[in-house]
């Protein structure tokens, strides 16, 4: 089945295939017009049978005003039916987890009037929000305040929970500080940043000792060796090191925190030998509170707004209360915590200073809040009472300050909980899409059209449902001619890849969308690759432009953990780097890279791209005509990007772009949210139009 759809929505043009009696798989990404094709079918299959004009609901905006331009569908005549599962459909199911109907906030207390009055409240109090949103070190704060408050483990009556981090790290005495006696000549390993490496390492070979003479390290004679890697194993353990570093470092990011006194006393505790004291234990617990205490004060700060004012009478008593009194936390009399409860202190009262305005700004929210509960509530149990149905319903507020629409029989004074109200959203579509399939098999459509129907699922449920959509027997979707639109790759990477028998081979196609002309392309098993296949794929095809080579070279490196020569020299040829560096193990900055290293980079990579030469390669990136020139010849959304990113690469214009474009770019360029499963890039333009129509546009506006 042929099918031709032509100006509707933002599709131009454009063919599908549909095989009848089997399933057909379209995945897209979102954009593309899928929802488009399903109504563009139901709506001619509509017209054509009830000689309407659904299909110009469909008109493009373009077209509004343009009569000679008409949607149309050709190819739908063998359809005399159809059946859709949609939101539409899901829709008819309105029973949600909590609530009466989904989004109930949204739908009856949401508006104008509530956006605008919540836009002016937050306006008012934006200024002390701002601060803490944009002061990072505030931030940082509150996360290590947390981690630090994590590793206590659960609370306890006296002393620290034995099974927290912090017991296990320190209960037997920092022993990566104070190396016991014999083990001095593994200080060095013992004391690196990567210790429960090693020490893993160590206690993975000691099971060997046993077995001959030599030391299972080094084959030398094992007689002097073999008393202290058992100490080895018999003091340290690979976690509770890791945990200790861990901690050490909380404690050391925490340093500028706390205040003179208590920092020695910490640095004692992190820093014993035999193991902490129940006084310092005390001691540790006090600065824990007083830590968790003062997380809570910045967290509330943080929090302020419409829904933790609305129930405060006394606002001005209520704000006052938010101000820290930094006296109370004698272990953070820090400088630095100073200037920070300074500012928090500061926003307070400058926000006090429009106490008066605020409380108004709350109070006519609250009264227009109210005002919509009683509107709505009237008008729809005016509609229950007069259909004769001995239910009301009420706009009960819940969690957040959101209101939820509760049924309830009027024989009792609680909500109703019975089947439907107890399925959750994801059960809810689930039960839906159940009934929907014996829907479809009880009508007997020509066409089953599923419109993203499984997105919602977790790994496990979409499988399952997919099973039991096409299962074999009578009871399921197998063997109908099935549509299924959908932007999760999943369900083509279950069905095409791994299961292909079991579903009888569907026929599988990807859909793009390019300025309003839909086509669309097989997707083959061979198709589906893993992140690295696709990397070797495109590394190893000749017809690639040498720039994206080395872009999916340099990602296989990264998805490899391979952070050697190679991908140093890579790094930078995007760099621009006429004189290759790398960073210096030992100073943490910059140094040019050696003859040598070099040397190394070039022999690994030429082992994959014989051609490549560091002079040549930075001269076609750092020329920005041949990189213009570049970037017209390459075919792929994908790879223009590549392209794209590097011409921008030490330029003013990169502040041009938006994030959004950004994230584009550089998810092209690095290892980012990539599927283990994926369709080749370079072959299935994956990357959205809009996206490219930006990215050309720079071009056009640098070569003008």
């Amino acid at each position: 089945m042929r099918l031709e759809i032509k100006h509707c929505n933002n599709i131009d043009s454009g063919i599908i295939e549909i095989a009848e009696n089997r399933l057909n798989i379209k995945y897209a990404i979102n954009g593309t017009g899928k929802s488009t094709v399903s109504k563009a079918i139901c709506n001619a299959i509509l017209d054509r049978k009830n000689s309407t004009n659904k299909l110009l609901e469909l008109r493009p905006f373009k077209a509004i005003s343009n009569d000679t331009i008409q949607p149309s569908v050709v190819g739908t005549e063998s359809i005399a039916s159809v059946k859709v599962f949609d939101e539409s459909y899901i829709n008819e199911f309105v029973f949600q987890p909590d609530e009466l109907l989904k989004g109930s906030f949204d739908v009856f207390i949401r508006c104008a009037d509530y956006d605008a009055g919540i836009r002016e409240i937050e306006g008012l109090v934006t200024q002390i929000k701002t601060l803490l949103s944009e002061d990072q070190e505030i931030e940082d704060l509150i996360n290590d305040f947390n981690e630090l408050g994590g590793s206590f483990g659960k609370q306890t009556k006296a002393g620290i929970h034995g099974a927290s981090p912090i017991a296990k790290a320190f209960k037997q005495g920092n022993k990566v500080d104070n190396i016991p006696e014999g083990l001095e000549i593994y200080k060095d390993y013992i004391q690196n940043s990567n210790n429960f490496k090693w020490i893993k390492w160590q206690l993975d070979g000691s099971q060997f000792l046993d077995i001959a003479d030599q030391c299972p390290y080094c084959v030398s004679d094992i007689d002097e060796k073999k008393e202290a890697i058992t100490k080895i194993s018999e003091v340290y353990k690979p976690r509770e090191i890791e945990k200790l570093n861990k901690i050490v470092a909380v404690f050391q990011r925490l340093d500028k925190y706390f205040s003179d006194a208590t920092k020695a006393i910490i640095e004692d505790f992190i820093k014993n030998v035999d193991g902490y004291t129940d006084e310092q234990v005390e001691y540790l617990r006090e600065v824990k509170s007083q830590v968790d205490r003062l997380r809570a004060r910045f967290l509330q700060v943080k929090d302020i707004g419409f829904f933790s004012l609305k129930d405060v009478d006394q606002l001005i008593e209520h704000l006052n209360n938010y101000k820290i009194d930094i006296s109370l936390y004698t272990h953070l009399q820090s400088e630095s915590i100073l200037e920070k409860v300074g500012k928090v202190n500061e926003s307070i009262q400058q926000l006090l200073q429009k106490a008066g305005e605020l409380q108004g700004k709350v109070n006519i929210q609250k009264r227009l809040i109210n005002r919509l509960i009683d509107t709505n509530k009237t008008t729809i149990n005016g509609f229950l009472c007069n259909a004769g149905y001995k239910y009301k319903v009420d706009l009960i507020e819940g969690e957040g300050g959101k209101h939820r629409l509760k049924l309830v029989h009027l024989d009792i004074d609680n909500e109703v909980k019975d089947v439907k109200a107890c399925l959750s959203y994801g059960e809810r579509n689930a039960f839906a899409l159940v009934l929907f399939m014996f829907d479809a098999l009880n009508v007997h459509p020509d066409l089953v059209v599923l419109d993203d129907p499984i997105s919602s699922f977790d790994k496990n449920k979409k499988y399952a449902m997919l099973d039991m959509l096409f299962k074999r027997g009578s009871n399921s979707l197998r063997d109908k001619t099935v549509l299924l639109l959908s932007h999760d790759f999943e369900p083509v990477v279950d069905m095409v890849y791994h299961h292909s028998g079991r579903f009888q081979s569907p026929l599988a196609t990807f859909m793009e969308n390019n300025c309003g002309i839909l086509e669309e392309k097989e997707i083959k098993k061979i198709d589906i690759q893993t992140f690295i296949e696709v990397n070797e794929t495109n590394v190893l095809n000749d017809a690639n432009n040498i720039v994206s080579k080395l872009v999916y070279l340099r990602r296989t490196y990264e998805i490899t953990n391979s952070r050697g020569m190679a991908y140093q020299l890579l790094s930078n040829v995007f760099h621009k780097r006429h004189q290759p560096q790398m960073d210096d193990v030992d100073t943490d900055s910059p140094r040019p890279m050696t003859t040598v290293e070099i040397t190394e980079g070039v022999q690994e990579i030429q082992q994959f791209l014989p051609e490549f030469d560091y002079a040549n390669i930075i001269g076609l990136v750092t020329d920005d005509s041949r990189m213009k020139v570049l970037y017209e010849q390459v075919s792929s959304n994908y790879e223009k990007l590549h392209v794209y990113r590097i011409f921008l690469q030490n330029r003013q214009d990169d502040a041009t772009q938006s994030d959004v474009i950004k994230k584009f770019i550089n998810q092209a360029f690095h290892i980012e949210n990539d599927y283990i499963y994926q369709l080749n890039p370079a072959m299935f333009q994956t990357v959205p139009q809009y996206v490219i129509d930006e990215c050309d546009k720079f071009f056009k506006d640098q070569m003008s």
